[in-house]
């Protein structure tokens, strides 16, 4: 009778004080009617015989159950203006009744959603310009879900994984930053647009690793915390396989042209790579590469000390770095280049060095990844140069000669580069963006590299000077490296294809697996296999599953079972 009273009093009660006070004061009125029942039902029902569950079940039902899509319904409103003491409360009450949450979560959802994607949006033209500011506005977005998920739902379990589903479609959407991959050559068709986020938090990791204003702003503690960012918002990302091969690519570049800012952070990166779950044998290989610096390091000291009797000095500024293929190699593309004497004789020196150090090992010189530093004299001064080993090779076209004026095609005779190559090295040094005064001049005038025909001509401009604050130097070193060519003339479309054609092995080396284990497997479970293998590093379209599956079956490695056709079996 007692709880047939309470449930007919609050029938009547509730409606009119919800229509008299709106849903906001309403909660508090429910939230403390609940309160003072469920005390009131411990002082005066037997608290063994289940009647103060019947009653608090019965209060639950009248007060919050019955109005239940109307409070629901003031949810997305108060997540958008940030109202979280109203959302603490709200969640205290849904959270009594069956399926009250699943609307709140779906609010969140949308809210992050439409709110990080606007925010993108709205700061576009900064951010794809900057990557700073890209991966900053990033986290700052973060932040800002964080705080509102731990405020207002006290860090509910189910609430962070609505704002991880959420934050995810925002890092991977396209709106603001597109990267094209090709779907497949022999099909000709457009590919899935991917985020660009991987390339640009790889990028900025660039920034904060090697030498940059940005490092030598910051003190060792902000630039691991700024790292460990990256690491934060790269778990969200879906094709991490891009961002670590844009990483590797930075961190080939500083360890080859030797500007890393601290060789520590440097190694601490990799086994954070690790710990956020990145595939070993991706780790592996940067770790490999800092081992093969660290031995080279070693070979140059006793190559030094044994020719330095006989050579000189010259023995002194040659740096070599003995690298692992397997390690380093992007491409065994290797460009033919006519060296400088001094250069050329030394090679066979190398070898000879390194083979009676290690017999029966095989060394490749890779020119395009290398660079060095030549002495640039004039009647103005004398400016140490550094430049890369193509550049080099043209510059040194003129170590007789100094004020002739040579032909593109007569440099690529002296140079035997390339024709793409030697473009794009003479592009570099008449058109360098930081120089006030360019290196070597040109006739006629171009619009781009693509533009030189044979009888362009090239000279040594004689009144080259470093200009500093308006003022001719006499002396100073200038870095024309620029960005070091990690491969040669390919273009970034190649670079992506080598993207999608490591993705197709990768699931062809996994459905494999799962066969080897599984011997016969439904289509629905290899889907689902596939994905939790792959999901580390990208996420397999349907698509691509689809075609690598009838490549194996092709291929003679799996087959479909006779009696049903969505049940593969392997073949071994």
């Amino acid at each position: 009778a007692y709880i047939e009273a309470t449930e007919s009093f609050y029938k009547m009660k509730a409606p009119q004080y919800l229509q008299a006070n709106g849903v906001q004061n309403y909660m508090k009125y429910a939230d403390a009617k609940l309160r003072e029942e469920e005390i009131r039902a411990q002082k005066y029902l037997e608290p063994c015989s289940g009647s103060v569950q019947v009653l608090t079940e019965c209060c639950v039902n009248v007060l919050v159950s019955t109005f239940k899509y109307t409070i629901l319904s003031e949810c997305a409103g108060m997540i958008k203006n940030n109202e979280t003491e109203r959302l603490q409360l709200m969640f205290k009450l849904m959270d009594r009744v069956p399926e009250g949450i699943a609307p709140m979560l779906k609010d969140l959802e949308e809210h992050i959603v439409s709110a990080g994607l606007a925010d993108m949006v709205a700061a576009a033209d900064i951010i794809t310009q900057d990557s700073e500011k890209y991966v900053e506005r990033l986290l700052e977005l973060f932040n800002e879900f964080s705080t509102l998920v731990k405020e207002a739902f006290n860090d509910d379990p189910r609430f962070l994984t609505a704002r991880d589903k959420a934050y995810k479609q925002v890092v991977n959407d396209t709106t603001v930053f597109r990267l094209e991959l090709p779907a497949k050559q022999s099909a000709g068709m457009k590919s899935q647009p991917e985020s660009k986020c991987p390339e640009l938090l790889a990028n900025y990791c660039d920034m904060l690793l090697r030498k940059t204003p940005l490092s030598k702003r910051l003190t060792s503690d902000e630039i691991e915390s700024k790292l460990k960012d990256v690491l934060l918002v790269l778990k969200y990302v879906q094709n991490k396989d891009v961002f670590m091969r844009f990483h590797k690519a930075h961190l080939t570049r500083r360890l080859i042209l030797d500007t890393s800012a601290d060789s520590e952070k440097e190694e601490n990166m990799v086994e954070w790579l690790r710990e956020v779950g990145m595939p070993a044998d991706y780790v592996n290989k940067l770790a490999r590469m800092f081992q093969d610096v660290k031995v080279s390091e070693d070979l140059n000291q006793q190559f030094k000390e044994t020719y330095r009797s006989t050579k000189g000095s010259i023995a002194d500024s040659i740096n070599i770095k003995i690298l692992n293929a397997g390690a380093w190699a992007r491409g065994s593309e290797r460009v033919t280049v006519s060296l400088p004497l001094e250069l050329e004789d030394y090679i066979p020196e190398v070898e000879d060095f390194y083979k009676k150090k290690h017999s029966g090992r095989k060394l490749q010189w890779y020119h395009h990844m290398s660079n060095g530093t030549i002495t640039f004299t004039n009647a103005i001064g004398r400016f140490d140069v550094d430049v890369t080993t193509f550049q080099m090779a043209v510059l040194f076209a003129w170590n007789q000669r100094p004020l002739d004026h040579i032909s593109y095609e007569n440099l690529r005779l002296a140079t035997e580069l390339p024709d793409p190559e030697l473009r794009r090295t003479l592009w570099s040094l008449v058109a360098f963006p930081k120089l006030k005064r360019q290196v070597v001049l040109y006739n006629p005038e171009v619009q781009s590299p693509k533009d030189f025909d044979e009888n362009t001509q090239f000279w040594i401009n004689q009144e080259f000077s470093l200009v500093k604050n308006g003022k001719l130097q006499k002396r100073g070193k200038m870095n024309l490296v620029g960005r070091l060519q990690l491969s040669t003339e390919r273009s970034k479309e190649e670079d992506n294809e080598s993207i999608v054609q490591l993705r197709i092995l990768r699931v062809q080396e996994a459905i494999i697996k799962i066969l080897k284990m599984r011997k016969r497997i439904t289509n629905a479970q290899l889907q689902t296999e596939l994905v939790d293998i792959l999901k580390n590093m990208f996420l397999p379209s349907k698509k691509m599953i689809k075609e690598q599956i009838e490549w194996l079956i092709e291929h003679k490695y799996m087959r479909r079972d006779e009696d049903d056709i969505n049940t593969f079996i392997y073949m071994a």
